[in-house]
């Protein structure tokens, strides 16, 4: 997987600029990434401080693994279904 180039507290330093009043295209030409990433940033973490990120970040890991968990649990009863059928 890639690694992302700014991590999240640069994002959030970055969206803080902007609402301190620098202008969007100016704040993307300082920083070297496109409009598309800076509103795509402020859509997903619009609003939040660092402890949020963190909190979301936690989250989107458990998310994860919880969907990992789940699929395997998944896997094994369908392997037992198809045990039982064939007996």
């Amino acid at each position: 997987m890639k690694k992302p180039r700014y991590t999240e507290s640069q994002i959030f330093k970055i969206l803080k600029e902007a609402e301190s009043g620098i202008p969007v295209p100016e704040l993307c030409r300082k920083h070297g990434m496109s409009d598309a990433s800076f509103y795509k940033w402020r859509a997903k973490y619009g609003g939040m401080d660092v402890s949020s990120m963190t909190r979301l970040r936690e989250l989107e890991e458990e998310n994860r693994r919880l969907k990992t968990m789940y699929a395997e649990s998944r896997m094994d009863c369908e392997i037992l279904r198809e045990a039982m059928v064939k007996k």
